[in-house]
């Protein structure tokens, strides 16, 4: 027997399977969470296509693979890096403003244990390390770590707010790191080191691979463990977490822990890359510019779902952007102005009170033209 429903479900069914009503991929496509960070970026470099003259022209010179998109990617490895730390800790509903004063610190270690002292050898002078660099890049790490311990310690021991902890090692941090080098830049003359920072691998820059590598040991444990879901669950409730059966305060040490050791990394490539240690402006803003492409990512500030990849894509919508505004030659304090609208416009973005708003205008307008 034939039933209303029957008449109704049925045409249905095969509109659904003839696909006109079904999503297209396009639309798909258009609502997936990194399609607005990847149309910023798009937009950037075509923006550099048409106004900066061999933008997209690449060129091997001594095996080594130079443009300005290498340029690019490598500058922005330590934001990167920062900014895949700085997911996690948002995650959960965290925030970590200490990012730079780990940066100066763990720069600023591996630089007093390296140095250099010029000795002789077979007749030649050579700068040989004051301290085996492996043990120098351990103390520093070591260093780092101890930092992201601290702020572990504040927020999920003490129950701080994490902006208030984490600006405890933000002014002090930064403070310790000029005390060690009597506010003097620390040069260091040992030639593996720059390895780090400015070194070529296969043509591209060794810190591309660093920056590979951490990703990929972080996306394998967010994806393929349990380890993932549980950050999630801490940032969209962490009493029902807790109640549930979920470690919060382990969880929310660990990731303070890993974000001051990802700042850690991006210290010793800064560090690197400069060939000194200079505590006053290593790293400086560092955590600002880290929240900012983790929020262009798509990660919200409220927690819960993140983005890796689209961190990634933050950090080198942010990058492209510098390398934009100086390459047209305008002031760098321009730079500074363009971050501050487009934190205005991921705010809106994230806000649901404009969101009502505008889905409410939206429907004004519909209503009006009908």
């Amino acid at each position: 027997m034939n039933s209303p429903l029957n008449d109704i479900a049925v045409p249905r069914a095969a509109a659904a399977a003839s696909g006109p009503t079904s999503p297209s991929t396009a639309s798909m496509f258009v609502r997936h969470p990194l399609f607005r960070p990847l149309a910023a970026l798009v937009l950037l470099l075509l923006v550099d296509l048409l106004l900066v003259p061999g933008f997209f022209h690449l060129e091997i010179k001594d095996g080594h693979l130079y443009g300005s998109l290498i340029d690019i990617a490598n500058r922005a490895a330590p934001l990167v890096l920062a900014a895949l730390g700085m997911t996690l800790v948002i995650a959960t509903r965290g925030i970590d403003i200490s990012v730079g004063a780990v940066v100066a610190i763990s720069g600023t270690v591996a630089a007093m244990l390296i140095g250099g002292t010029m000795v002789m050898q077979n007749g030649v002078p050579e700068y040989v390390a004051n301290t085996p660099m492996v043990w120098a890049l351990c103390a520093a790490m070591g260093a780092a770590l101890l930092c992201g311990a601290w702020n572990g310690l504040l927020v999920a021991g003490l129950g701080l707010q994490p902006i208030v902890a984490t600006l405890i090692l933000m002014v002090a941090g930064r403070g310790l790191a000029q005390l060690f080098t009597d506010g003097q830049i620390v040069t260091v003359y040992y030639k593996p080191f720059f390895f780090l920072g400015s070194g070529y691998l296969f043509g591209l820059p060794f810190s591309l691979y660093i920056v590979g590598a951490v990703f990929l040991v972080t996306a394998l444990l967010m994806r393929k463990t349990a380890l993932g879901l549980f950050i999630q669950a801490v940032g969209i409730n962490p009493v029902a977490a807790r109640l549930a059966g979920l470690k919060t305060a382990v969880l929310i040490f660990f990731v303070y822990v890993f974000c001051s050791a990802c700042a850690g990394l991006a210290g010793l490539m800064i560090s690197a890359n400069i060939k000194s240690a200079d505590a006053n402006n290593a790293g400086l803003l560092l955590e600002l510019d880290a929240i900012l492409a983790v929020t262009l990512g798509g990660t919200s500030l409220a927690g819960g779902k993140f983005s890796l990849a689209g961190s990634v894509i933050g950090a080198l919508i942010i990058q492209t952007l510098t390398y934009t505004i100086y390459s047209l030659g305008l002031p760098p304090e321009v730079n500074m102005v363009v971050k501050s609208v487009v934190v205005f416009l991921v705010c809106l973005s994230q806000s649901a009170e404009f969101k009502n708003m505008w889905r409410a205008f939206r429907a004004k307008n519909k209503g009006g033209a009908a």
